[in-house]
């Protein structure tokens, strides 16, 4: 993989980033939003940023425990961390589709064809929407909001699920494949693709996954929580509600348009819906909406990038024949 090919959709993303934050400051009144967040009690933010790497390191055991599934026992626990933090800096990409990069990393280490391991990518993400679906079903229902969403993720799931466990369609659709002409040479990776998909959404190993991610994605909706008792909201356990429904559905909504990193229509969704029903000003949602996506995805994305360059070194001493600092393995 040519990492150079996928510069251009980051800077282009990082600009569309700059868009939606000077939209999100003129939407609340540029003087306003930043006394807004001037006014932020910063001291919460240690345990904002506490509760945002929470959710990447739970998430991380599920993605090491999903390429032990597929057989990379030989992976170390550090390896598999940085390729799994390396990923982060391409969640800006469109549609995430740069997080395949941990899956190109993944063969480089252990050998698994990208076709097998890739995925995981699409395990991560569906039952990643389906812990935001159960943390913002409460709110579904009390607020009577959301259920767009709801259904387009449940269709997604539904979908995705019959193709990987119902055995004899996904058969007769690859051997299906073998007879085109354009697709017969690449059929071989579909069927390692199949394979993955197979193991992967299989009852057990699914249920866990969506069982760590309503675990993993509860810590950035305290987060957010946090952020607007930080803004001066008084906390109450309804504020926590309406925290988990916004920052959930918000998330949810971003995932399914595929913008990258949800950018655009994940920020929207947050700074309107604290409007509507937090009841927060104009000036305290943009801020709220600014902070968190500070500390969550540009966060995520500058520790991604952190991540890319140690493991690139990290690889660059190995092949030199550098002994590494360390090299546990799980």
């Amino acid at each position: 993989m040519n990492l150079s090919r996928y510069r251009g959709r980051i800077l282009l993303s990082l600009a569309f980033g700059v868009v939606v934050l000077l939209g999100l400051l003129i939407y609340g009144d540029l003087p306003e939003t930043l006394a807004a967040i001037g006014r932020f009690r910063v001291e919460l933010l240690p345990a904002i940023v506490a509760l945002t790497l929470a959710n990447y390191f739970i998430r991380l055991g599920k993605w090491h425990y999903y390429i032990r599934l597929l057989g990379a026992k030989s992976v170390s626990g550090v390896d598999s961390l940085l390729i799994f933090f390396s990923g982060l800096s391409m969640t800006v990409t469109p549609g995430k589709v740069g997080e395949w990069l941990k899956c190109y990393l993944l063969q480089q280490q252990s050998g698994i064809p990208f076709s097998r391991s890739a995925p995981i990518i699409i395990a991560e993400r569906l039952t990643d929407g389906l812990a935001l679906l159960i943390l913002a079903s409460a709110g579904i229902v009390v607020f009577g909001l959301g259920v767009e969403v709801m259904v387009g993720t449940l269709a997604l799931a539904a979908i995705v699920l019959v193709l990987s466990q119902f055995r004899p369609l996904a058969i007769w659709a690859l051997e299906l494949a073998e007879r085109i002409p354009l697709v017969r040479t690449r059929a071989h990776h579909l069927r390692q693709f199949y394979e993955g998909s197979n193991v992967l959404f299989r009852g057990p190993s699914f249920i866990l996954a969506v069982a760590l991610g309503v675990v993993s994605w509860s810590g950035e909706c305290v987060a957010f929580y946090l952020v607007l008792v930080g803004l001066g909201i008084e906390p109450s356990g309804l504020l926590l509600l309406q925290a988990s429904f916004i920052l959930a559905v918000s998330s949810l909504a971003g995932g399914l348009f595929l913008t990258p990193g949800g950018l655009g229509v994940a920020e929207g969704g947050i700074a309107a819906l604290s409007r509507l029903l937090v009841g927060a000003p104009s000036d305290v949602a943009a801020a709220a909406t600014i902070i968190i996506r500070a500390c969550t995805l540009w966060f995520g994305v500058a520790v991604g990038a952190a991540a890319l360059a140690v493991y690139g070194q990290w690889r660059l001493d190995r092949s030199r024949g550098v002994a590494p600092v360390a090299d546990t393995s799980s």
